[in-house]
């Protein structure tokens, strides 16, 4: 292997063509799949320089065999309603990559989920997974079932019959699925009680993001959001800014928005913002975290009655608004493309600093060509919010040992992981010529892990 001052401008050029190759193949094999386009497209541009120093990349189809899910699983999910009403959903579960471990990856249920967002996350997941360090592989799973609205007896029931397909294709050493949007420690509970009754086993390790009482782990609940911050916190450290004294835009008010908000708060912060699906929450004095989490961890109600108890902040219907409140740091923890070149523009324009990615892809490619241009400080999904998936390891670890550590412990070792991510990806940019960009690096320091190890297990 060369070094990169040996690389010609053919090999770039050789590159280049190779890279565009596969990724048109992969639009003409997967037509109307948008959100996958994008995470691909995103993806493959940043391994350019890779390809170009390491040819046998090339040689070895690593890019077309790693965008080709080995197994992706859809099924048919009836359920009862309360009203006695059959309804019928669609399961996903796509199964990426496993090379350096069991597929790993979340469940979401959402009624905008469909082939290609779970390919999408799954893809990303992949990378994502090699940067926590963890031996995991990348998976990704859900339906489009909507929660919202709905009983705990029609979630129960929905979740069980889910999971009464789901359990043929996992397994602790085959593929372990967790929590996304709309699936959290009640939905995991169901989970996991059908699988237990389905199998006649108690594996513990089967799912992650389980309730302390019966093999979850402290700090899970936290991780994500926990990680994205210390993630911004170590690009901050680099430039001789922190977030003492800042104030901080946060979008969503799920367990990502939430743990962001109460981290970055201890950091001496102050996130003036929040939102959901229907408007958002501004709060000049700061968003009250017990107001927050009464209202969406116990009450499950909309942000909106945020107001009934601080009649000083303003709500706003829609979501977008969100962005054109002035900060030093925004942290989109929603969905993806949440952030289009609108308001990446908006949010330079009034003076933002840097951007901490805790929700997956939450930027335009177009929006993250804006933070790049403007050298805004910019932390990419797969690198920033790893934590949760480093924590789910983590759990499994617990599990396997039959022990559990202590809040402390695993919050200690989520910290220590999120450091080496962001130190690795700066490493990798670097080594291939782009400095400081961390969207490269990520992508790169993700993929050489996994394209290793493909290779050394052959063509499978």
């Amino acid at each position: 292997m060369g070094t990169l001052q040996e690389v010609t401008q053919d090999d770039v050029q050789v590159a280049k063509e190779y890279v565009s190759e596969v990724y048109q193949a992969v639009k003409e094999r997967n037509p109307i799949e948008n959100e996958f386009h994008q995470t691909v497209k995103e993806i493959f541009e940043s391994l350019i320089p890779v390809f170009a120093k390491h040819p046998h990349y090339i040689d070895n189809g690593i890019l077309e065999r790693i965008v080709e899910p080995e197994r992706l699983i859809t099924f048919r999910v009836p359920w009862v309603d309360d009203q006695g009403k059959v309804k019928v959903n669609r399961g996903f579960r796509v199964q990426f990559n496993s090379a350096i471990g069991p597929y790993k990856g979340g469940l979401r249920f959402h009624p905008t989920v469909n082939a290609s967002i779970i390919k999408f996350l799954g893809f990303e997941q992949i990378f994502k997974n090699s940067l926590t360090g963890q031996p995991i592989g990348g998976g990704k799973g859900g339906s489009d079932f909507d929660p919202k609205g709905k009983s705990d007896a029609e979630i129960m029931r929905f979740a069980q019959s889910f999971m009464s397909e789901l359990y043929r294709h996992i397994g602790p050493d085959i593929d372990v699925p967790a929590g996304d949007i709309g699936v959290g420690a009640r939905e995991i509970g169901f989970l996991f009680g059908q699988y237990k009754k389905i199998r006649g086993v108690y594996e513990a390790g089967i799912l992650t993001g389980k309730g302390l009482g019966y093999g979850g782990s402290l700090a899970r609940t936290e991780a994500t959001g926990y990680g994205a911050v210390y993630f911004v916190e170590e690009m901050l450290k680099d430039k001789g800014l922190s977030f003492k004294g800042s104030t901080v835009v946060v979008s969503g008010s799920g367990n990502v928005s939430i743990y962001a908000i109460e981290k970055a708060t201890q950091l001496g912060a102050k996130v003036v913002t929040c939102s959901d699906s229907n408007g958002y929450i501004y709060d000049p004095n700061g968003i009250n975290l017990d107001t927050l989490k009464k209202l969406k961890e116990i009450e499950r109600k909309r942000i909106s009655e945020y107001v009934d108890v601080h009649p000083e902040a303003e709500y706003y219907e829609g979501t977008s608004g969100v962005w054109s409140i002035p900060c030093d740091i925004a942290l989109p923890c929603a969905t993806q493309n949440e952030i289009d070149e609108t308001a990446a523009n908006v949010l330079v324009s009034n003076g933002v600093k840097a951007i901490g990615e805790g929700a997956n892809m939450p930027s335009t490619l177009e929006a993250i060509d804006v933070f790049l241009a403007n050298d805004i400080l910019f932390g990419p999904a797969k690198a920033a919010n790893a934590g949760g998936v480093a924590v789910s390891a983590l759990e499994m670890a617990q599990n396997s040992i039959r022990l559990s550590w202590a809040f402390e412990e695993v919050d200690a070792k989520l910290h220590q992981i999120m450091e080496g991510i962001y130190r690795n990806c700066m490493k990798a940019a670097d080594d291939y010529g782009y400095p400081g960009n961390l969207v490269v690096g990520a992508n790169i320091a993700g993929f050489l892990k996994v394209a290793d190890a493909m290779i050394d297990q052959g063509i499978i």
